[in-house]
């Protein structure tokens, strides 16, 4: 029998499939979308892709000396008449509203229409005979004698006699007698004009009681008692409820917005703002746009915001300031008719949702004004934090659910205090635990440091084999859609999502290492399509360390007790941005300030799921994973076994016999199920497939990889997959060298 081995990388591109944000003083930026997510270039057939490279031999090159430019300076042209016809048409305000346009606004407020006025036709009709009535009749005999009152006093001139009475004080007899010759002539006139009218108003209502029909007699009968009623009302009790409750609205005026600018310090008496349009309604509130005097910025007004609010007679959570990118003099102020935080922004639309693409950016809440606002976890790690009981999971928490909706996404979900919020993702998710006690005969505190370690040789892998992957594959050598849906490359986007993360950084025996983990996943992984999101209502240094904060890219802070904490939370100078959620209010809950998700600062209004719509959602993602054959790991029951990964290096090297340098995968587990049958013969009994892929996730945290491994018995030639002995010793040597530097 002869046989020789050949070994194949596992990078070997052949086979591989490729499958179809007193209160808030901070500017409210134009949203922008985040950047697409990353496209293969044009498809090259394999073997095509080096004959393409451009030939870069060039002869003239030679007398090029270090550091000339590659290409000499273009000349700046000024824009064309076009261009610049099109930039002034973007300033142009629209002549009709989007809503007298676009047919599914014009839907939106016909429907608005009718279940307002139908709201209020009906609240006044079901107290039109219990309340209305009884309040007419006991407000009319007094509405009754204010009119005799009223009326004797115009006829008798009643608001004559204090002049009258002025000149008797005086003794002017001259201008008494000229008072009273007045007086008598008003009430000759007046008194023959109350007879006449009294006749006619007799007069009419005889006709009526003897001549006209009974429904019309009472129809006058009920018009003069409401109108008596009216009249008779109190002030302080008026006889019409309101159907809807209207908030404490004003007409802005540009005396009100001098004034403002006056009293907090933005003026004065010889320089005043200046009005580039005029102040109008925008949604529901007012937009005015001035020109602070020359020499005064944006920041300025931040700094005054709380007295400019006074100075509007509104309450600061009304206020918000946008930036003017064409001057630093120009402000946009939005003022709000309430407080447009304390209003709930609803229900997710995940729940409507049958998928997620990842990719994408997905709808995560609203700003101030209802505007969408859509999340992206691509490429970077996201930091929450808040006091307790201000929404803080909830925020988080959706997050997560668009990536279990998305079968492609590989979920991690950790949560340090073991409350119900996180349990129903146990259907989804590929590593999950809760708490720090451990239960069940499993420590979730060595879960969390086994699916790190675990994530981690995940991250060093896919850098490697990112690099190896041919340019049609992999174009720009970074992760695409493609590559991430591929099972084959099993490389795909991962969310890993620790909350109440400060009860495994204090943690006493892991907690050095836990921290060491989460700092090289949220500063490396990232690239490769690893997100991390960590949450804390402790954001401070010792319970969790700012090494790990500051490798979070994006930070979104909900309420918390001091600006010295919203700084914490959303990085080192956001106070003097303008940024500080210590100023949300309580009743602002699921609201935080968002930086660094995307270019622009802002709040978020986040959307609500509660426990029963996550586990709605979750269902629907399981169902989703398994139809698309994705579920893994915890979802499965295929956890991990901390003991076999404690002792795997050595166990492989006390099977390999000598001169084996490379040795097949399901040889391997053999040899270990008869040396420790207890840990290893369950291994042993699986087929020879899932037998092979239990050494190679055994082996994956120590980077240790698997290739084809062919050779020929028997005249035949055949590839099976296997590992080499350089490999399991460098992977031990590395062990005792970090255990010795520890």
């Amino acid at each position: 029998m002869t046989e020789t081995t050949t070994f194949t990388p596992s990078g070997d591109p052949e086979g591989i499939e490729r499958p179809a944000a007193a209160v808030l003083p901070f500017p409210r930026k134009k949203k922008t979308d985040p950047d697409p997510a990353p496209s293969g270039a044009g498809v090259v057939k394999p073997g095509e892709w080096e004959a393409e490279l451009p030939y870069t031999d060039d002869p003239e090159a030679d007398g090029l000396t270090d550091g000339a430019p590659v290409d000499p300076p273009r000349e700046v042209y000024p824009p064309s008449a076009a261009e610049w016809m099109q930039e002034r048409d973007k300033n142009r305000l629209p002549v009709l509203p989007d809503w007298v346009k676009l047919p599914d606004q014009r839907a939106a407020v016909r429907k608005w229409a009718v279940r307002h006025y139908s709201a209020v036709v009906g609240y006044h009709a079901v107290r039109l005979p219990l309340v209305y009535t009884p309040k007419i009749c006991l407000y009319a005999p007094r509405g009754a004698w204010r009119w005799s009152t009223a009326t004797g006093r115009w006829v008798f001139d009643a608001e004559g006699k204090t002049l009258r009475l002025a000149a008797v004080a005086a003794e002017d007899a001259a201008e008494y007698l000229k008072l009273s010759r007045q007086r008598n002539d008003r009430v000759r006139l007046r008194g023959i004009v109350a007879a006449i009218a009294s006749m006619v108003g007799l007069a009419a209502a005889l006709t009526l009681y003897v001549m006209a029909p009974s429904w019309l007699l009472l129809l006058a009968i009920a018009a003069l008692t409401t109108t008596l009623g009216v009249v008779g009302a109190p002030a302080d009790r008026p006889l019409i409820d309101m159907a809807k409750v209207t908030f404490r609205k004003r007409r802005l005026s540009s005396d009100i917005v001098i004034r403002a600018h006056e009293v907090a310090g933005l003026t004065s008496k010889d320089q005043t703002v200046a009005f580039p349009r005029p102040i109008g309604r925008d949604g529901d509130g007012w937009r005015v746009v001035v020109d602070l005097p020359y020499g005064k910025t944006f920041e300025d007004a931040m700094k005054a915001h709380g007295r400019l609010a006074s100075g509007m007679d509104i309450a600061p959570t009304q206020l918000f300031l946008d930036k003017d990118e064409t001057s630093g003099r120009r402000v946009s102020y939005w003022i709000a008719d309430r407080d447009p935080l304390a209003v709930p922004s609803g229900k997710s639309p995940l729940l409507g949702a049958t998928r997620v693409d990842f990719w994408k950016p997905f709808p995560w809440g609203v700003d101030e004004r209802g505007n969408p606002v859509m999340a992206s976890m691509l490429w970077l790690s996201l930091l929450v934090g808040a006091v307790p009981r201000q929404g803080k999971t909830f925020s988080a928490r959706t997050i997560a659910l668009a990536a279990a909706l998305d079968p492609y996404v590989r979920l991690y979900v950790f949560d340090g205090k073991a409350s119900p919020d996180w349990r129903t993702f146990a259907k989804v998710a590929h590593r999950i635990g809760f708490g720090i006690v451990p239960k069940n005969g499993m420590d979730p505190v060595q879960h969390l440091l086994t699916s790190l370690r675990e994530l981690k040789a995940d991250v060093e892998d896919r850098y490697h084999r990112l690099s190896e992957l041919p340019l049609h594959v992999c174009p720009e050598g970074k992760l695409t859609p493609e590559i991430s849906r591929d099972k084959k490359l099993n490389m795909p986007l991962t969310l890993f999502v620790v909350d109440e993360v400060q009860e495994y950084l204090t943690h006493p025996e892991h907690g050095k290492e836990i921290l060491s983990l989460m700092v090289y996943l949220a500063r490396v992984a990232p690239a490769v399509g690893v997100s991390v999101m960590t949450a804390t209502q402790k954001p401070d240094d010792k319970a969790c360390p700012s090494e790990l904060r500051d490798q979070h890219q994006a930070r979104f802070a909900l309420r918390v007790g001091a600006y010295q904490v919203s700084d914490t939370i959303l990085g080192a100078g956001s106070y003097s941005e303008g940024l500080d959620a210590s100023k949300l209010l309580k009743s602002h809950k699921g609201v935080g300030l968002l930086k660094g998700m995307s270019d622009d600062s802002g709040i978020v209004r986040t959307y609500l799921a509660d426990g029963r719509d996550a586990d709605r959602i979750l269902t629907r993602a399981a169902a989703l994973r398994e139809a698309e054959g994705t579920l893994s790991g915890d979802a499965v029951g295929e956890a991990p076994a901390p003991e076999v990964s404690a002792t795997i290096l050595d166990d492989v090297a006390a099977v390999l016999g000598k001169g084996e340098a490379k040795v097949w995968s399901e040889t391997i587990v053999d040899r270990l199920a008869d040396l420790r049958p207890e840990t290893y013969g369950p291994w042993a009994e699986l087929e020879a497939k899932p037998k092979a892929e239990a050494l190679t996730a055994a082996l994956k945290p120590y980077g240790i990889s698997t290739g084809q491994i062919s050779r020929r018995i028997d005249g035949e030639q055949v590839n099976k997959r296997g590992i080499k002995r350089d490999d399991i010793a460098t992977a031990i040597t590395q062990r005792n060298q970090n255990r010795d530097a520890g």
